[in-house]
This record gives structure tokens, C-alpha cells and sequence, in this order.
């Protein structure tokens, strides 16, 4: 149907299915390490040495803070021609951090100033390693997906990162019972050493599969690090996909740690019913993720902004979901808290799988860059929006209802602030994510594929 190519370095056809699961496997095996990190380590830190919640919410805040440098990481896998080194090299990183954090908390139980300095430079180290290893994860994954194929690619990866958080989590939970400093020193061990090794079997000769789906520049060499962040600005679609991502980024994590104690405020649930919820939740953003990913596919295919729609959609229908909770907030039991949580979680996996798809589409687009430098000035967005997100919606709880001395009328004022974020997000998603640079990027696609 298509002529093949005639130049040696674009005669690939680019990634088929098995490279993408491929890719999704080193996704998963950095959501493991993460949640280690930010889940397990959180709860010791809080329950068995009776620290302070700011502490590890400190230093998992610390660890987004970091993937600042994910654009200087991005640009260095652009001009090393060689992303796998940075995959693993990444992930290896996150390893020892993980690690280091583990013994870090073993450290505070009986010497704190030396641990919690330990842990301050452990979380540098998994931020480092999320930011350089994923970063170069995702550029890969954009550079060798032809556009028809990457809503679903998205999709794929990102269902197999939640999948490697929540077996990871599964199996660490119980290997770790009977609940010993030793046992989990054990455990983080073994769970560093598997995913470092999944991670370097998923990569191996996986680059020379690429092809070549990106910018037209990538045969040639990268420009510098202040060259390519003045291209990428100057660019009005890259700027407004910047702002677009660090806004949704925003309303999409606020309620991340208010919820929970959203239904046990508001609706008097327990601990297990509360946690169930949180359940549905993910059970929303997993079936938003599949769909976008079949139908998403079929729309990119066609057209080069066809995945704005679903976007603006996903930013919408989350919109919808908490102006309903905010309704929940003054209605109290009896208010179908279940469906409400599970549609909020439906418009979130729509909007997520959908604006990754975009991410990628957007990072073959430049004249000059790269896709590694690209990913890395959105990764980077991303993580600050993230960090000030999570911390936005508990500060912004906590200040209502001592203001207002209401709790239903402070997660009503959080949860509205929030919908208009994504309202505001799918406004900006109109422009970011169609228009010029999506006729650029199939444009560039087109020619580096069929000549």
C-alpha cells in the first residue's frame, strides 16, 4: 500500500504492539519503585515511627521538585542518540533511591537528623530517575508510533503503569507481613533488583524498531539545551500545550488527598469503605483509558487533531463530576457517591490517555528539537503541577473549613475551584491541541515514513 522508504534509517515501520507493551513494561516497573517510595514508605514513616503526615508529604513533594531538570535529562537521551541508556540508567537510579529511602527509614526510628538527611537525598535520587528514565521512555515511544497508533500506545502504557503500582503493591504488602525494619529492608532489595532487570530486558534491541515518527530534524544533529527551550517557547503551540498540561495536571491531582477523607467527613464511611471508593475511582480512569484508547486511535487516524475532542471531552466530563461532589458535599448520605467518584474517574482516564496521545503527536512537531527535550519541558510541567496540585486541594481544605466552619461547604468551595480548573483546561486544550502543529506533526510523520 505505502512505497517503502529509500533512506536506511527510516526503512523501519516504527514500533508494532509487542515494543509498545515493551515500553509499557518499564512504565510499570517505575510505578513499582515509586510506590515504595510514596505509598509504603509514607505509611511507616506515619504509623510506625509516629512522624509528622508533612514529613514524607515533604519529601514526596521534594521528589517532583526535582523532575524540574526532566527538559536538561530529555535534551541529553536527543543528543546521545541512545534513549535505552537513559531508560535503564534511569530506572537504575530510581533503584538505589528507593533503596536508600527504605534505609533512610530504618535510620529515623532511632537516629532522625541523620536519616531524614539520608531520605532528603534518596527522593533527589528517585526524582532523578523518574524524570531521566521516563522522560527518555515517552520520547522513545514518540519518535517510533506512527499517529494512528498512539491514543492507543497511551493507553497501553499508562494501564501498565498503574498495573505494575497496584501488583507491586499486592505483592510488597505481603511480603512484608509480619512487618519487620529487616523484612522490609529485604523486600525493597529484591523488588529494586526484578524491576531494574524487567527493565533491561524490555529495552533490549528495542531502539532499532523505532523508525523514524518524528520531527524531520532527528537525523541531524540536536541543537543546544538554550536553543532548543527558545524554540519550544517561541513555538505558540508548544506554549500553550506548556500551560495547557500544568493547568489539567493541577485540577486532575487536587483531589487526591481529600477525597478519602471527603467520604469519611461528609459521609461517615470507615477506613475499608473509603479506601473501596477510591477503588471505584480507579476503576472509572481504567475504563476511560481503554476507550479513549480503541476510539481515540480511530479518530487520530483520520485526522490530525482528532484526539482534541476527546480532551476536551475527558476535561469536561471531570468538570461534571465535581461540580456533582461539591453537590454531594451539602447533600450528604444518601447521595450516590459511587457513581459520582466513578465518573469523575471515567472523564479522568479519558482526559489522561487522550493528552498523552496529544503530548506525543506535539513532540514530533518541532523544526529543530527533538522529541526527548519536548517531553521533558511537559514532564516537567506535569510534576509541578502534580506537587502544587496534591498540595492545593489539602492546604485549600484545611483553610475553608476553619474559615468557613463547615466542612460540606469547604469541599463544596475545593471541588468547584477544581471543576473550573478543568473547565479552564478544556478552553485551553482547543487551541493547544489542534490547528498547525498537528497538521505539522502528521505532515513530518508522513514524510519520514513513505518518502
Amino acid at each position: 500500500m505505502h512505497a517503502p522508504l529509500a533512506s536506511p534509517v527510516t526503512t523501519q515501520a516504527g514500533f508494532g504492539w509487542l515494543a509498545i507493551v515493551r515500553i509499557g513494561l518499564v512504565q510499570a516497573s517505575i510505578g513499582a519503585l515509586v510506590m515504595l517510595a510514596t505509598t509504603v514508605l509514607n505509611r511507616v514513616m506515619v504509623v510506625e515511627l509516629g512522624l509528622l503526615a508533612a514529613i514524607p508529604a515533604g519529601l514526596v513533594a521534594w521528589h517532583y521538585a526535582v523532575q524540574l531538570g526532566r527538559p536538561l535529562w530529555g535534551h541529553a537521551s536527543d543528543k546521545g542518540n541512545s534513549r535505552t541508556r537513559w531508560i535503564i540508567g534511569g530506572v537504575a537510579v530510581l533503584a538505589a533511591g528507593g533503596l536508600l529511602a527504605t534505609q533512610a527509614t530504618v535510620l529515623m526510628a532511632t537516629s532522625f537528623a541523620p536519616g531524614f538527611a539520608l531520605a532528603v537525598l534518596a527522593y533527589s535520587l528517585i526524582g532523578a530517575g523518574v524524570g531521566a528514565g521516563g522522560t527518555s521512555a515517552l520520547a522513545l515511544l514518540a519518535s517510533g508510533v506512527a499517529p494512528a497508533r498512539r491514543a492507543a500506545a497511551a493507553a497501553v502504557t499508562w494501564i501498565m503503569m498503574v498495573a505494575g503500582i497496584v501488583a507491586s503493591a499486592i505483592t510488597v504488602g505481603a511480603l512484608i507481613d509480619p512487618f519487620s525494619f529487616e523484612r522490609l529492608m529485604l523486600v525493597a532489595g529484591g523488588l529494586a533488583l526484578v524491576m531494574v532487570t524487567l527493565t533491561a530486558l524490555a529495552t533490549f534491541r528495542l531502539e532499532r524498531q523505532a523508525g523514524r515518527f518524528g520531527n524531520a530534524a532527528s537525523d541531524g544533529a540536536a541543537p543546544d539545551f538554550r536553543a532548543a527551550l527558545a524554540e519550544i517557547w517561541h513555538e505558540p503551540a508548544a506554549r500553550r500545550f506548556t500551560v495547557f498540561i500544568f493547568v489539567s495536571m493541577i485540577a486532575f491531582s487536587m483531589q487526591d488527598l481529600i477525597l478519602e477523607p471527603f467520604a469519611g467527613l461528609i459521609f461517615g464511611m470507615t477506613p475499608g469503605e473509603s479506601t473501596k471508593l477510591g477503588g471505584q475511582h480507579q476503576s472509572g480512569i481504567l475504563l476511560g483509558m481503554i476507550v479513549t484508547g480503541i476510539g481515540g486511535s480511530a479518530f487520530s487516524g483520520k485526522r490530525p487533531d482528532g484526539l482534541r475532542v476527546w480532551v476536551v471531552c475527558g476535561c469536561l466530563l471531570s468538570a461534571a463530576g465535581l461540580a456533582a461532589l461539591g453537590l454531594a458535599a451539602l447533600a450528604g448520605p444518601g447521595w450516590p457517591l459511587g457513581i459520582n467518584v466513578f465518573v469523575l474517574g471515567l472523564g479522568n482516564g479519558v482526559f489522561a490517555v487522550a493528552a498523552i496521545g496529544a503530548m506525543m503527536g506535539l513532540a514530533g512537531a518541532g523544526e529543530k528539537t527533538r522529541e526527548g527535550v519536548r517531553m521533558g519541558v511537559w514532564g516537567a510541567s506535569q510534576a509541578i503541577a502534580f506537587g502544587l496540585g496534591g498540595l492545593t486541594g489539602a492546604v485549600g481544605v484545611d483553610l475553608a473549613r476553619r474559615a468557613l466552619r463547615d466542612d460540606g461547604a469547604a469541599f463544596q468551595l475545593v471541588f468547584g475551584i477544581e471543576a473550573a480548573a478543568f473547565l479552564l483546561a478544556a478552553l485551553l486544550a482547543i487551541r493547544a491541541t489542534g490547528g498547525a502543529a498537528m497538521r505539522a506533526s502528521i505532515k513530518h510523520s508522513q514524510r519520514e515514513q513513505f518518502g
